[in-house]
């Protein structure tokens, strides 16, 4: 009986170390979270679901939908919110019927998760990520050997194809950070127009990416103007992520010395 016990006490150890490695692991290999609905071009009436993944590369694991993570999850179409159903712990995140045909936006918020990462592992992301003000701050602080303690926030949105244009695609959806087209990308081949958005004000320098669903390795990348706006030269139709990070200095109560901001947007550019 004691050998019994003693296994089970020595695999629920082995368990408990394997969760919390990969825990602390997740946010250095796998930051980028985005939408993929079944379908980027759903009629009207047909029924979409909704997959959240998390990876990079444009390489993911879908999330199951944990009610608790959610701040928003959404539909808006012709300037109404529809509020995106699923069942807790359950993949796919969510599912609705697409109401009407013009172009739609799914929108999702996180409430904030913490981390923290040993010193060495957090400067590697930040570089990965081109943080440079981070990187400087920490350094000026004298907290280049300190380990990072964070909290993330997620913003990602879709947008729907409809069977026209629609001034949805162009909205901003309130967002604490948030990619913006300046046109609707669904209906323009081979070009996408837009501004970053942080606290609802256009952010300068902010880095961008842009990357292929059928190539990850066609990769695009520029910083903000001096109002927010990027254009990207998409060279591909099909479905791209477009992508940035925003890190900034957490408040002196908060329990952690860094808030990042993490946007996402996918769609589905038309061929020529």
């Amino acid at each position: 009986m004691r050998a019994r016990c003693g296994a089970r006490s020595v695999a629920a150890q082995l368990i408990a170390l394997i969760v919390a490695t990969l825990t602390v692991a997740a946010p250095a290999h796998a930051h980028d979270f985005w939408i993929e609905p079944s379908t980027f071009k759903p009629p009207a009436g047909s029924i979409v679901s909704v997959r959240l993944l998390v990876g990079q590369d444009f390489i993911g694991d879908p999330l199951p939908r944990r009610s608790d993570s959610i701040d928003r999850f959404f539909l808006r179409q012709n300037g109404a919110d529809t509020d995106i159903g699923g069942a807790n712990r359950i993949e796919p995140a969510g599912l609705f019927r697409m109401p009407g045909e013009g172009t739609a936006v799914i929108g999702y918020s996180s409430n904030g998760s913490s981390t923290e990462l040993p010193a060495a592992r957090f400067e590697d992301y930040l570089r990965q990520y081109e943080l440079d003000s981070a990187i400087d701050e920490r350094l000026r602080r004298g907290e280049k050997g300190k380990p990072g303690r964070e909290r993330f926030y997620r913003y990602a949105k879709a947008l729907l194809t409809g069977s026209a244009k629609a001034p949805t695609a162009t909205q901003a959806l309130g967002f604490a950070y948030e990619i913006v087209p300046r046109e609707d990308p669904t209906a323009l081949a081979g070009l996408l127009r837009a501004r970053i958005l942080y606290q609802g004000k256009p952010l300068a320098g902010a880095l961008v990416e842009a990357l292929w669903r059928d190539d990850p390795s066609i990769r695009l990348s520029v910083r903000t103007d001096s109002q927010g706006g990027f254009d990207f030269a998409l060279p591909r139709p099909g479905v791209w992520l477009i992508k940035s990070v925003h890190m900034v200095r957490a408040g002196f109560f908060s329990g952690v010395d860094w808030d990042s901001h993490w946007a996402s947007l996918t769609f589905e550019a038309p061929g020529p």
